[in-house]
């Protein structure tokens, strides 16, 4: 009587498990990785890329700007193996986030 109740709750758990698998299997595919911008650098910096170079909204306080760019600078610096390409692109996004571009583009 116990081994056909064992069997019987084997036989309720397995069919649930491969229900169960099943519609995880059919659910739709999410992302789990933030996407990031896909393309190279334009021509001249623009306050849009800018902000997607640092990882900031177009409209940010100088501060939120400042904090970015010393996150983003300290994963890229050439010091640290970056590229010193990305690192003058860097800075350029800061210095037209901040205002300070006169639109003389980067050393490269």
């Amino acid at each position: 009587m116990i081994a056909g109740a064992a069997v019987a709750a084997a036989a309720v758990a397995g069919r649930y498990g491969i229900l169960a698998w099943q519609a995880f299997k059919a659910r739709p595919r999410v992302p789990r990785m933030r996407r990031f911008y896909e393309g190279g650098f334009q021509s001249s910096m623009t306050r849009r890329e800018a902000a997607l170079i640092l990882g900031v909204r177009e409209s940010v306080v100088a501060d939120k700007v400042k904090e970015a760019h010393r996150r983003v600078m300290v994963a890229n610096h050439p010091d640290a193996g970056g590229s010193h390409y990305l690192a003058s692109k860097i800075n350029e996004a800061k210095d037209m986030m901040l205002g300070k571009s006169n639109n003389s583009g980067s050393a490269f």
